[in-house]
């Protein structure tokens, strides 16, 4: 068994920490629930049973008509989105129960990544869909720069590894998607300093959780904020780049095109995301 890299405990203490004002910093899961309803209404299907897979307060809206089941960490986002506590990776939902699994937010903080997207393919029946959007490889390079510069001398790992698009879409054909499709949009945000910058991450419940961490010192936190600051604009503002990766794929059915080779373009997203009849 792999050795998580993130630590469970601390992962549900800090959602639950952000529960309660979480409202005022949902930009970003906001930003990808737009981009899950566009792929949604790109898909000519009806959907019953939906499976929300890291429901934070609750706010994806599932297709008129659907049942929804939602899953959190988080025992207070449980709660507040009248959903069960789980992990990604440890799902407590028999199989080929949904015919559409979403999931917004939750999956760039799970250390067996390939164990979660099979396991949301094995509840899925068979031509169902799934729409994952997470935080990808790309992000924060700002904050990045500020930590090297801060702790050149001594670096500690204090920011999540990411995901590239490209190892994305190759994760979801590892857990057995037909069709898969990866794409990545960037959202760019200003910042009057660092501090404003930590106070959005920890009201997305997205700051350090790994397993060996250390906890910073008023000096490095000083010299990062120095850095960060440095590198702003006219405005004054420092602008930090959250990529935004999505993930579509259908769990395998007879009915289903075949998708050609890697490379050959005879494929299109729109296809692929729609009906077939």
């Amino acid at each position: 068994m792999t050795p998580d890299i993130f630590d469970r405990s601390a992962r549900r203490q800090r959602r639950d920490r952000a529960a309660p004002a979480y409202a005022a910093h949902d930009f970003l899961r906001a930003t990808m629930l737009d981009g899950i309803a566009e792929r949604l209404d790109s898909v000519t299907r009806d959907f019953d049973d939906v499976l929300d897979l890291g429901s934070f307060d609750g706010a994806f809206v599932p297709p008129p008509g659907a049942r929804v089941a939602r899953v959190d960490p988080g025992a207070r986002f449980a709660r507040a989105s009248r959903g069960v506590q789980g992990d990604e990776d440890r799902l407590p939902f028999a199989d080929a129960a949904f015919d559409l699994v979403v999931s917004a937010g939750v999956l760039d903080q799970v250390g067996d990544l390939p164990g979660a997207l099979t396991l949301a393919r094995r509840t899925l029946r068979p031509d169902g869909l799934f729409i994952g959007a997470f935080v990808g490889a790309g992000s924060l390079p700002q904050l990045r720069a500020a930590l090297r510069t801060a702790e050149s001398e001594r670096p500690v790992a204090r920011l999540h590894p990411q995901v590239d698009v490209r190892s994305a879409g190759d994760l979801l054909v590892r857990a057995g998607f037909a069709l898969p499709v990866a794409d990545v949009e960037t959202l760019d945000v200003g910042y009057p300093d660092l501090f404003r910058l930590i106070e959005d991450l920890r009201g997305m419940a997205a700051t350090n959780i790994l397993v060996d961490r250390t906890p910073m010192t008023r000096g490095v936190l000083a010299g990062a904020a120095a850095a960060f600051a440095a590198s702003a604009g006219p405005d004054g503002r420092v602008r930090e780049r959250f990529d935004i990766v999505y993930l579509t794929g259908w769990a395998p059915d007879p009915s289903q095109p075949v998708a050609a080779k890697r490379g050959s373009a005879t494929v299109s997203i729109a296809g692929m995301l729609g009906r077939r009849t």
